[in-house]
């Protein structure tokens, strides 16, 4: 590829975004963050990655977030961990061509050039039994987990961007993978890259 170009992955759970950006960075020999970034930010913070996964893509609490300084080092650990993330973000993607799964990435890079957008949604019965296998989630919970997750990302993405989670119009192309499956979303993608960035 001649043009250095960036692809962020927003996802409902179970459809199969994490898988996408994986196979993608596989295709185009280029890194994928997506878990990464918790593990880079740890590192960078001196905490250990544990420590801010139970916060990873959560809502702050608004409640919470009463009294904090925002220039100050004692904002909450949501925010602490949205901030550094968005910043590596942006850094890695001015260095190279690379893949974002999540983490509002699309909105980090709003001011970026050829960054490509792309949500990936499903029907929900499609994704309920994607975690079951892919994940390995229970069944007797699997539906109250899909629901779940997907709450936590609608509303962490509307706190930090003050949009939607799923707009049409925050993405370049929205794909259901219930409807063409994981292996033609993943070849579209790479078809439209191809044809736009070689």
């Amino acid at each position: 590829m001649k043009d250095k170009f960036v692809i962020t992955i927003s996802r409902e759970y179970g459809s199969g975004g994490g898988e996408i950006g994986r196979r993608l960075a596989a295709y185009f020999d280029i890194p994928c963050y997506d878990k990464e970034l918790l593990t880079m930010v740890a590192k960078e913070s001196g905490y250990c990655k544990e420590y801010f996964e139970k916060y990873d893509e959560k809502p702050l609490k608004v409640l919470s977030y009463f009294g904090y300084d925002y220039g100050s080092n004692n904002l909450p650990i949501n925010h602490q961990l949205f901030l550094k993330q968005f910043n590596l973000i942006q850094k890695l993607a001015s260095e190279k061509s690379c893949i974002f799964v999540g983490r509002a990435s699309n909105y980090a890079l709003k001011e970026f050039d050829n960054v490509f957008n792309i949500f990936i949604h499903g029907d929900f019965e499609f994704r309920r039994k994607r975690a079951i296998i892919e994940h390995n989630v229970k069944e007797e919970i699997s539906a109250s987990v899909v629901k779940k997750i997907d709450k936590e990302r609608a509303s962490y993405y509307k706190y930090y961007t003050d949009s939607y989670w799923g707009d049409a119009k925050n993405y370049h192309l929205c794909l259901d993978t219930s409807f063409m499956g994981i292996d033609e979303a993943v070849r579209m993608i790479i078809d439209f890259v191809e044809k736009r960035y070689k």
